[in-house]
């Protein structure tokens, strides 16, 4: 009997055990369930967002402008943050340095740096603004009244120059005379008619317009004081961000996605800060040349070509447009010195200026930055054209980094210059084959200066 309840209570010790097995198995599978059915239903959302998305289009956009218009404060404050950082952090430095020996506590003296140069960063902010505004306005809007004013007899002063160039040249002179004839009954007509008749319409757009200006203005006003906060706890949004990146991705996906950012902000704050110091400077040289070789209209030839300077690569040429279009009608010689004086500007900007300023910030050659102003231009407008380069340069970061860890993953080279002459890549030694070994004279003289020994160098890794 004693055997019999043993062996029974064996059996049931057996069945605890598998039953506590299972159990465990049960719960350790039931994780991997979870983690399924989440995969599944956040691809089905996206699904359903995608379908949406292309079968409401106009509804999306519809939305999306209603929540940009929303956070437009939002947007604006983070945007001036952006730019007037530096000058907050090179202000904050120099009053730490002064500040720190001289109070008891760091803590202390870190906080009233930063106060002291946050308010004056917004100091020089609205300074320049208003600088602008009271140098540039009131000039500009003299150099427009007397335009409209002048036009006609202006349009007549360079037929007769036209007439007294062409030098009895009947057909060239009536073809240009007939242009300009054209092209002043259009500005008049323009003026007289479409205007004139349409003030009803124009009156109800302005008043739409000063609407919108009227809230654009206490949007700034807001974002202005968005810009305090987010330049006060900066470091500590910044630490919030790492901290949800960390919490939803490993640390190894988690530390490129930082590096990403980290890089990302790089290119665009170099750029940025960059493009507007250029534009800055190109101005100010426009303006004092115009003004030395007695230009008319200085001030606002000299505002086109500083604003357009932002816009890389096409930004010259938007700009020389319609300033030699105002110089000419006044004056047709100068508008000839001035076409000259252009060209001379540009390259100093595109040789001496722009390359001290900016140096390799982007990293981008001279095709894609064409590329990345006719694409994020056509989808975005000028915001596009402004962005696009940096933007750019951060994708074009992101592919290398990618491209190259696969390679060497595969235990290939990633320099470039080492695949122009390559043929295949050897499956049994995994190494590359070159079809033909060229001169290093041949090499620098088809695609520079360091390419042969790149050639060689990755031989050698063979």
């Amino acid at each position: 009997m004693k055997i019999l309840d043993k062996t029974e209570d064996g059996n049931l010790d057996e069945q605890e055990k598998i039953k506590k097995t299972s159990q465990e198995t049960e719960w350790e599978l039931k994780p991997q369930y979870v983690i399924i059915a989440l995969v599944v239903f956040v691809t089905f959302c996206c699904c359903i967002l995608f379908f949406f998305m292309i079968y409401r289009y106009n509804g999306f956009t519809d939305f999306w402008k209603k929540l940009s218009l929303i956070l437009q404060p939002i947007i604006i404050g983070v945007v001036i943050a952006y730019l007037l950082n530096p000058i907050m952090k090179f202000l904050e430095g120099h009053l730490l340095k002064f500040l720190e020996p001289r109070m008891k506590s760091k803590c202390k003296a870190k906080k009233t740096s930063r106060g002291i140069a946050i308010t004056g960063s917004l100091v020089f902010l609205v300074g320049i603004c208003v600088l602008l505004v009271a140098a540039i306005v009131p000039s500009i809007s003299a150099s427009i009244q007397s335009m409209i004013t002048s036009f006609p007899q202006e349009a007549k002063d360079l037929t007769k120059w036209v007439d007294e160039v062409t030098n009895g040249d009947t057909e060239l002179a009536s073809m240009i005379q007939q242009g300009v004839d054209k092209i002043t009954d259009t500005v008049e007509t323009f003026f007289e008619d479409d205007i004139f008749s349409k003030v009803q319409t124009y009156l109800t757009s302005i008043t739409s317009g000063v609407i919108y200006g009227v809230k654009f203005v206490l949007n700034v006003i807001v974002g202005l004081i968005i810009s305090v906060y987010v330049m006060a706890d900066q470091e500590h949004f910044a630490g919030q961000a790492k901290k949800i990146v960390y919490a939803m991705f490993k640390p190894v996906r988690a530390n490129v996605i930082v590096d990403t950012v980290r890089k990302s902000n790089e290119i665009f704050s170099g750029f940025i800060s960059g493009k507007i110091l250029d534009s800055a400077i190109i101005g100010v040289l426009a303006y004092i040349v115009l003004a030395i070789m007695k230009m008319p209209d200085t001030v606002l030839v000299a505002v086109i070509i500083g604003v357009t300077n932002v816009i890389p690569f096409f930004g010259p040429f938007i700009g020389a447009v319609p300033s030699f279009i105002i110089i000419v009608l006044q004056n047709p010689i100068q508008g000839l010195y001035f076409l000259i004086f252009i060209v001379v500007l540009q390259q100093i900007d595109g040789n001496i200026i722009g390359p001290k300023i900016l140096g390799s910030s982007t990293g981008l050659s001279a095709f894609w930055v064409v590329f990345a102003i006719l694409v994020f231009g056509g989808l975005w407008g000028f915001p596009g054209m402004l962005l696009g380069v940096p933007l750019m340069a951060v994708i074009y970061y992101v592919a290398q980094k990618t491209v190259s860890y696969f390679l060497k993953k595969r235990g290939l080279t990633t320099d470039t210059l080492a695949y122009v002459y390559l043929t295949k890549v050897d499956k049994e030694s995994n190494q590359p084959v070159y079809d033909k070994n060229p001169s290093k004279k041949e090499l620098k003289k088809h695609h520079g200066k360091h390419i042969g020994e790149s050639v060689e160098e990755s031989k050698k890794e063979e």
